[in-house]
C-alpha cells in the first residue's frame, strides 16, 4: 500500500512539474504547448527565412533575400547583384500550390530589389543564372 502511494505521489508530482511518465502524457503535452504559441503568433509572422547569397554557376551573379508567412501568404523580397555587368542575371521561383508546380522568372543587370507574395504556397525554390535565362545556373534552394 505504501509502495503505491510513493508512486502515486511521484507521478502526481512528476505531473505537476512537467514530466510526463508515459509517451502518450508527452505527447499531449508537446502538443498543447505547440498549439498554444502557434496560435498566438497567427497573426504576426509564423516565420522568417533569410536566404542566400545563392550564386551562378561562374559566380558573376548571386542572388539573396528574405521568406515569410503571415495569415497564410508568402512573401518574399530578394535582391540580385550582377559583379561583372554587361550581361543579365536572372533569378528563377519555382513553387508549389494547388497540386501543381508553377515558375517565373526575373532579369536584372547592376543590382535590383523585388518582390513577390502568394496565398496556398507549399514549398518555393530558388535558383540564379547569369548571361542568359538558363546559362551558368547555379544550384537549386528551398526557401520555404
Amino acid at each position: 500500500m505504501r509502495k503505491t502511494f510513493a508512486i502515486a505521489a511521484l507521478a502526481g508530482s512528476m505531473a505537476f512539474t512537467g514530466i510526463a511518465l508515459s509517451p502518450a502524457a508527452q505527447a499531449t503535452t508537446q502538443t498543447t504547448a505547440t498549439t498554444a504559441s502557434a496560435t498566438t503568433t497567427a497573426s504576426v509572422s509564423t516565420f522568417t527565412v533569410n536566404w542566400g547569397k545563392f550564386f551562378s554557376s561562374d559566380h558573376k551573379a548571386y542572388t539573396f533575400g528574405r521568406t515569410w508567412k503571415s495569415d497564410g501568404t508568402v512573401f518574399t523580397t530578394w535582391h540580385g547583384v550582377d559583379k561583372v555587368g554587361g550581361k543579365k542575371g536572372w533569378v528563377w521561383f519555382e513553387y508549389y500550390k494547388n497540386g501543381s508546380w508553377h515558375k517565373f522568372n526575373q532579369s536584372w543587370d547592376g543590382k535590383v530589389v523585388g518582390r513577390w507574395s502568394g496565398r496556398g504556397i507549399k514549398k518555393v525554390y530558388t535558383f540564379t543564372c547569369w548571361a542568359g535565362k538558363l546559362d551558368n545556373c547555379g544550384r537549386k534552394y528551398r526557401i520555404y
